[in-house]
């Protein structure tokens, strides 16, 4: 899910606190050391284009990806402080800083998916799921994108006509993430992909158990996207592995009001 950036409308029933609550700026998270890349699988038979790994086909690519152009250096140093700030729990900072970064540089705007993420936690999912149309239209392979957008949408739509606006993409190579990319696209039992990637190592029970847990959100079932988000939080690679939607899965739970104990 990451660029060369180095990279609810909430039901009166499922109580999730507001864009100026605790999303808004969460002061007492503590950094952690930034990385920025997520774990990689061998590569399936047709693999996708990872997010990590997407070059922009854009005008000026050379000082989009170095810098070397005034406006784009600066805009790249906005997205990485809109990158930190999310990291330690400032949601509404993030947005700015991502937001100057487009200012400075309107070529961002079509790559910001970290944006996208962020305006999700501030409950703007119509703005939201407009970022990651962007990034699909760039990337037709996002995987992780198409899931987003389609978690604004359900947000603004209900589940049913979200999954009718679903953004179809390619093999994802992620055995995990072709999973959880049919369980969105097609409905079925989170508790399945959650139970499918319970013995694995690494980034897959973390994943599996944050996508199980946010297709439960998309249901407006609280107590069991809870469960399933806080277990993604406290594995092993949730804690450990400075994976950017790793401090995600903490800002959620943060901005729930959830805490890891129990």
């Amino acid at each position: 899910m990451t660029s060369t950036s180095l990279s609810l409308r909430s039901p009166a029933s499922f109580p999730f606190p507001s864009a100026t609550g605790a999303c808004g700026h969460v002061r007492w998270v503590q950094p952690l050391p930034p990385k920025l890349f997520r774990y990689s699988l061998p590569p399936a038979a047709t693999p996708a284009i990872s997010r990590r790994l997407l070059v922009p086909a854009a005008a000026g690519i050379w000082d989009f990806l170095s810098g070397g152009a005034g406006g784009a250096a600066a805009a790249t140093l906005a997205v990485r402080r809109g990158m930190q700030l999310f990291k330690q729990g400032d949601v509404a900072g993030s947005v700015a800083e991502f937001d100057r970064a487009i200012e400075l540089d309107p070529r961002q705007k079509a790559y910001l998916w970290q944006r996208g993420l962020s305006l999700y936690y501030l409950d703007r999912f119509e703005d939201a799921a407009e970022q990651f149309r962007l990034d699909v239209a760039q990337n037709p392979n996002d995987t992780e994108e198409s899931i987003w957008c389609f978690l604004c949408e359900a947000q603004l739509y209900g589940v049913e006509e979200a999954r009718k606006r679903f953004l179809e993409v390619g093999l994802d190579r992620r055995p995990v993430m072709r999973e959880a990319y049919v369980l969105f696209k097609d409905g079925g039992d989170p508790e399945k992909l959650a139970s499918k990637f319970s013995s694995s190592s690494g980034g897959e029970l973390f994943y599996a158990s944050l996508y199980a847990g946010l297709y439960y959100e998309s249901e407006r079932n609280a107590d069991l996207a809870k469960s399933h988000i806080v277990a993604a939080c406290k594995s092993p690679y949730g804690s450990r592995s400075g994976d950017y939607m790793a401090f995600l899965a903490s800002v959620h739970c943060q901005c729930r009001n959830w805490t890891l104990e129990g």
